[in-house]
């Protein structure tokens, strides 16, 4: 599972960590197994033989030291680079899947994963790996010794592998069920806090900032409960790990007092035996919670697992280059969340003119410019840009071609000359300034303590919505892209900002091909064409005054939408 988490580019460097630690392994138990002939001298007639095979042991000591440092330092720098890597392969595979994979409940999975959960995947290589490996190979390499030495003690030491194994395996499949529900409840718990945070305002708005959030409370009795059914889970596993473990060490001593007895061996071999058996034992014992864990980051991967191996879009294998920047919708049908968003839409927008979309919410007005961004594929018909279908163009060509300004602006955490550079990362400063301007932006970095420099916040927070907007459009601007996807973006904002926004919209809009989804009229009437939309299908379309005159239903939306301001 971590293998295929990792990804070919990984695997090998994960294999020579393996290899090592299991090398060290394997000489931890070798060394021990020099315990023979020093015990075997010093309870002997002649103690002092004991001094060669002290040395031999100290030097065997000192190589499992030197190896156990060089196998660490490699599990802790492997486990540094891989998290890099996992982190870069990650971020490249979500940035390629389509938009309409990120539902509500999946940015909170993959938020969690992307910080949590690689962190604990990834820590399986730095902290567990080596004591996992040590814990198996180590007792088993004794185990061979013992064989070597006395082959009826190590063929009864040998028949505790299998036990302790099945043991492992059972609880594991036994923890299950229980290991799941706990992420879930985590899962639950962490949104129950958020939205906690989230609600204060209304919280204290209705003078409830004594009580307590019930959803919270629940959510947190529920994982309360989840731990305790995981921790009882856990119990007959701990306990038949340490039964077994212990029942071995007896059978031995009874089986090597038996042998004593009947003079087959004598003392000094026994107790030499028992130590090794008890090497054997601390480590056997240390699977249990080394197994917890274990188990804790194999759900992980396998959740990194899943998101890893979600299809991206597909790309083209020989991509065409459109030379044209008309778009259209060729008898398109879409279904979204089981439901019919676009059905059998067909219409076209030459190069140069601008299209406006009018309809009620939820007529599927947005879902026409991500079909056209091709952040979903259409179930049936086709999207084109230039006479290109989009899903034959390269997805970083048809993205260059394209500048999309949101209603909901979302800005990174960094300045505001780093969000505009957005756009286009190689502009010269004269190119953003002048982006800047035409967008209205530097009216707002003129009052900024910060300036350029001034932090926005996470999304944009320390900025109004109005001045995320203009830097938005600055972005947009500076992209200098051929083709104009707006989405309403100024339904939300007072007169000022408003108008500052309308200014950088039209110098953004001059020249190119542009769709806006509109709610205000005025956007409306500066279209070449209109295109009212309900229930995913173009009931009418025509100039704005032509349907005006047709009095259908976009005449009544303008009538109920009419303003003093839209009618200037």
């Amino acid at each position: 599972m971590l293998l295929r988490v990792l990804g070919r580019e990984y695997a090998q460097p994960m294999r020579r960590t393996v290899a090592l630690m299991t090398t060290t392994a394997i000489a931890e138990g070798l060394s021990y197994a020099l315990l023979v002939p020093v015990l075997r001298a010093l309870l002997g007639d002649t103690p002092g033989d004991a001094w060669p095979w002290l040395i031999a042991f100290g030097t065997a000591v000192a190589v499992y030291t030197a190896l156990r440092y060089i196998s660490d330092l490699s599990g802790f720098r492997v486990g540094s680079a891989l998290l890099r890597g996992m982190y870069h392969r990650l971020g490249d595979h979500l940035a390629r899947l389509p938009i309409g994979w990120y539902s509500a409940g999946r940015l909170g999975e993959v938020s969690v994963l992307a910080g949590r959960g690689v962190l604990q995947a990834m820590a399986v290589i730095a902290h567990l790996l080596a004591p996992f490996i040590s814990a198996c190979v180590t007792p088993l390499t004794i185990v061979v010794v013992m064989l070597a030495f006395q082959w009826q003690m190590g063929l009864a030491a040998l028949v505790a592998a299998p036990i302790v194994a099945a043991i492992q395996i059972w609880t594991g499949r036994s923890m299950a069920a229980a290991d799941a529900e706990r992420s879930e409840r985590d899962q639950e718990a962490t949104g129950r806090v958020i939205e906690y945070l989230q609600a204060q305002p209304v919280l204290r708005a209705g003078g409830r900032t004594a009580e307590r959030f019930r959803l919270l409370d629940d959510s947190l009795q529920e994982v309360q409960r989840a731990s305790r059914r995981s921790t009882l889970a856990s119990l007959p596993g701990a306990l038949g790990l340490t039964l077994a473990v212990q029942a071995m060490f007896t059978v031995l001593l009874v089986l090597g007092a038996y042998l004593a007895l009947g003079g087959n061996i004598g003392a000094a071999e026994i107790l030499t035996i028992l130590v090794l058996a008890a090497r054997c034992a601390d480590p056997l014992l240390s699977l249990s919670d080394i197994g917890g864990k274990l188990r804790g980051a194999r759900s992980v991967l396998a959740r990194l697992d899943t998101v890893l191996r979600t299809e991206p879009l597909p790309e083209a294998s020989e991509p065409i280059q459109p030379v044209r920047h008309d778009l259209e919708f060729e008898s398109v049908a879409f279904q979204h969340g089981g439901r019919t968003v676009i059905d059998n839409v067909s219409l076209s927008v030459p190069e140069g003119q601008r299209l406006a979309v009018v309809g009620p919410s939820g007529a599927g007005k947005s879902t026409l410019l991500q079909l056209l961004a091709r952040f979903y594929d259409v179930d049936a018909g086709a999207v084109h840009v230039g006479g290109v279908d989009v899903r034959a163009i390269n997805t970083e060509v048809l993205m260059a071609q394209i500048a999309i300004v949101f209603q909901d602006v979302y800005l990174f955490d960094g300045t505001i000359e780093e969000n505009v550079r957005l756009g286009r990362p190689d502009a010269d400063e004269a190119e953003v300034r002048a982006a800047a301007t035409a967008a209205r932006l530097d009216d707002v970095i003129e009052r900024l303590p910060g300036g350029w420099a001034t932090n926005v916040g996470e999304g944009g927070a320390l900025l109004s919505g109005g001045e995320r907007q203009r830097v938005a459009i600055a972005r947009a601007l500076l992209k200098n892209a051929p083709i104009v996807l707006l989405d309403e973006v100024t339904s939300a904002l007072d007169p000022v900002n408003e108008a500052a926004v309308h200014e950088g919209i039209e110098r953004l809009m001059a020249g190119r091909t542009v769709v806006m989804v509109a709610h205000r009229m005025r956007t409306v009437r500066r279209a070449d064409r209109v295109v009212f939309l309900d229930g995913g299908r173009i009931v009418e379309e025509g100039s704005h005054d032509e349907l005006l005159r047709r009095g259908g239903r976009y005449a009544d939306f303008w009538n109920i939408s009419l303003t003093p301001a839209a009618s200037e």
